[in-house]
């Protein structure tokens, strides 16, 4: 029977597997979370940084248009393979287009297929369509919105990136897929256990539930899909949760390095995304607080999760002053003792600072 220790320990071994290549990294991952908040580096970055050899803040942006990889919107939105995004396509929104929108749409469409690429400021002055109310409450350039809701339904793709604006070019549209509905939504589910396991039951619901999003088209069959996963995936019960894994993976056979390292993790990085397991191998709650009203703010902006071997056992909170590595320690209960685990967190700060490209004498490490 397997217990919790054994699941926390093929959950951190099989994603935080050896630094290999940029591209080989995003094809075992299958997805890579984007977030644009810098804080020191975007999330997409940041998760990178532990398993591509040499990563530098940036390197994804500079060398996407040579990968073979999309952005697009998966569970979140993010960096996937090409093929996973044919499964999603012809994504069929729940909202369809006004034929006012579908006008402008095609227009748009027109406009970036003469260029060969189009950035949203030179559409924005082309065709000055005004501002509207945004997602978030606020306004936002209603050409901008239109060239994102084109690149959902799959009409453009992101090109490339200049200083972090998407730059969109027309997508080739890929040929219908011979499989079946069921098949398609089973192998988006299938990708989704394979980056985040191994889950919780509920997770896998939630997971599920997620899906809609990525092609609303398949969410009829997604339940059913589900359903049928749930008894195809390995899975056991541990301490009274289900848990499901991939079904050609056995979680014995996954060992942590003998050494001892801190890794200072994203907040979307698998290890730590899902919050419910989060909080089932750790035992405290983890909680991203960018959008948390300053005052009520108990780690931080952008708190890093502080891995330790097997543990989560606090949080650090980075900043850049004046080219200077300003790295704020916070521990859940106290900080390990011995000389090991200063020398190790030091060595990660370290590597912090080299991956943003500051200089290891240029860093200060304080405890929060």
């Amino acid at each position: 029977m397997l217990r919790l220790k054994t699941l926390r320990h093929y959950a951190i071994a099989r994603s935080l597997f050896a630094p290999t290549t940029l591209q080989a990294a995003i094809d075992r991952l299958g997805f890579v979370q984007a977030d644009p908040i810098r804080a020191p580096a975007r999330a997409q970055d940041l998760i990178l940084r532990q398993r591509v050899r040499g990563y530098r803040a940036g390197d994804l942006e500079q060398h996407y248009p040579k990968l073979a990889v999309e952005e697009d919107y998966f569970v979140n939105y993010g960096f996937l393979a090409p093929t996973h995004l044919d499964l999603m396509h012809p994504r069929v929104p729940r909202r369809p287009p006004t034929a006012a929108m579908r006008r402008k749409m095609q227009a748009l469409l027109l406009f970036a297929t003469e260029r060969g690429e189009v950035h949203p400021r030179a559409a924005n002055a082309h065709f000055q369509h005004g501002r509207v109310s945004n997602y978030w409450g606020g306004a936002s350039s209603a050409t901008t919105l239109l060239l994102d809701r084109m690149h959902y339904q799959g009409l453009l793709r992101v090109a490339r990136r200049d200083e972090g604006i998407r730059v969109y070019a027309p997508r080739s549209q890929s040929p219908a897929l011979a499989e079946a509905p069921e098949r398609q939504a089973e192998a988006l589910l299938r990708l989704a256990v394979r980056l985040y396991a191994p889950l919780p039951a509920a997770s896998l619901g939630y997971l599920t539930g997620m899906l809609a999003h990525a092609a609303p088209q398949l969410y009829r069959h997604v339940r059913r899909v589900q359903r049928a996963a749930e008894q195809a995936l390995a899975h056991t019960r541990v301490n009274g949760t289900r848990w499901y894994w991939p079904a050609d993976e056995t979680p014995q056979e996954y060992s942590l390095q003998r050494r001892a390292r801190v890794r200072l993790l994203a907040p979307f990085d698998p290890v730590v995304w899902d919050r419910r397991r989060f909080e089932q191998f750790w035992g405290w709650a983890y909680r991203f607080e960018a959008y948390t009203p300053k005052p009520k703010r108990k780690l931080g902006y952008y708190a890093l999760p502080l891995l330790w071997h097997d543990k989560v056992i606090g949080w650090g909170n980075l900043s850049v002053k004046a080219d200077r590595l300003i790295a704020e320690i916070g521990y859940r209960t106290r900080a390990p003792r011995g000389a090991l685990f200063q020398r190790e967190l030091g060595a990660e700060v370290a590597r912090c600072a080299k991956f943003l490209g500051i200089r290891p004498a240029c860093i200060d490490l304080l405890s929060a």
